[in-house]
């Protein structure tokens, strides 16, 4: 698989929710914050978004698509300086794939939803995307504007499947957003004269940089092999020195720091989700010993391989991903 199918594969989209708003004149809605990935894409009007942590609200007219992965508390109305009242007093008692009129609505009609995952882990993978995918281009907000319809419709008329169907193109939907805002970001990098650091920091606008992007590649297909920033300089075509302080300045960790945490986020998936014991996972990860394997193990994970496969609650990764 690609590194995005590698991330999203690991996150395990377990649930989603939707629902639409019909809002009228001046109005402001708050949504707490929640452990996945909300969105919204805006059928007419326009409106504010105000997402906690990010430097500016984000203006969105219609046809607009937006996705917030990290599930940061987050505000809509039509002026971002109103007072915000609590969502979950407008939309308790709407059911799934229900719409809710808003201050005699009207004026801005838009579905929103969010997603949940059962992933170990998906707060720290999901740290690695961007705060806020905004999806710009006209013909990719159509075929996001075409799932949800699609999905909204599933859930107000019930067929039979009808909630399967839902469920796929939810998780269909996700995938398109972040390959539709990879493009995007390896668009706008090709035109950013000197490279990818123009775009934007992080693992997503890292896979848009030509350069970059096959390292990580190559760490993804082959996580077991040795690499060095040497061996991955020359995957690149560029100098090791050069390499490395680009792949820093793009990722915000160093190759090899990147490689351990992949590697160890995959044994923590097979640790849970199969019966390999270290034996098995340590060489078919690039460790010669058990030993070995487990002292990066803890390290990373902040707990030994045997702890994590019990299923401790309480347990933190020493760094994100970047």
């Amino acid at each position: 698989m690609d590194p995005l199918s590698d991330v999203l594969s690991l996150l395990k989209p377990r649930s989603y929710m939707f629902r639409g708003l019909d809002a009228g004149g001046q109005w402001s809605l708050h949504f707490k914050a929640l452990q996945g990935i909300r969105c919204y894409a805006l059928l007419s009007g326009e409106f504010w978004l105000t997402v906690e942590g990010y430097p500016e609200p984000v203006h969105l007219k219609a046809g607009d698509c937006v996705l917030l992965p990290g599930g940061q508390p987050a505000s809509l109305g039509s002026d971002p300086a109103l007072p915000s009242v609590d969502a979950s007093m407008v939309f308790p008692m709407v059911k799934e794939g229900g719409i809710v009129t808003y201050n005699g609505g009207g004026d801005c009609y838009g579905l929103g939803g969010y997603f949940e995952f059962a992933g170990r882990h998906a707060g720290v993978l999901l740290g690695i995307l961007p705060a806020v995918v905004h999806i710009r281009k006209e013909s990719d907000k159509k075929v996001l504007r075409g799932s949800l319809e699609q999905i909204m419709q599933e859930l107000r008329e019930p067929l039979p499947g009808g909630s399967l169907i839902a469920r796929h193109l939810a998780h269909l939907m996700l995938i398109q957003a972040l390959r539709l805002f990879l493009a995007q970001t390896t668009e706008q990098t090709a035109q950013t004269e000197g490279g990818g650091a123009g775009a934007g920091v992080g693992w997503i606008y890292a896979l848009s940089d030509r350069q970059i992007s096959a390292a990580i590649h190559a760490m993804h297909e082959n996580p077991a092999h040795k690499w060095t920033i040497q061996s991955l300089a020359e995957r690149s075509y560029m100098s090791r020195s050069t390499f490395a302080l680009k792949f820093k300045t793009l990722v915000g960790e160093s190759p090899m720091d990147y490689l351990t945490r992949w590697r160890m986020l995959l044994a923590g998936d097979r640790l849970m989700n199969t019966r390999d014991p270290i034996s098995i996972i340590a060489p078919s990860l690039g460790y010669e010993s058990e030993s070995a394997f487990s002292t990066a193990f803890k390290r990373v994970m902040q707990c030994s391989p045997r702890e994590y496969s019990l299923g401790r609650t309480d347990i933190r990764m020493a760094q994100p991903l970047a």
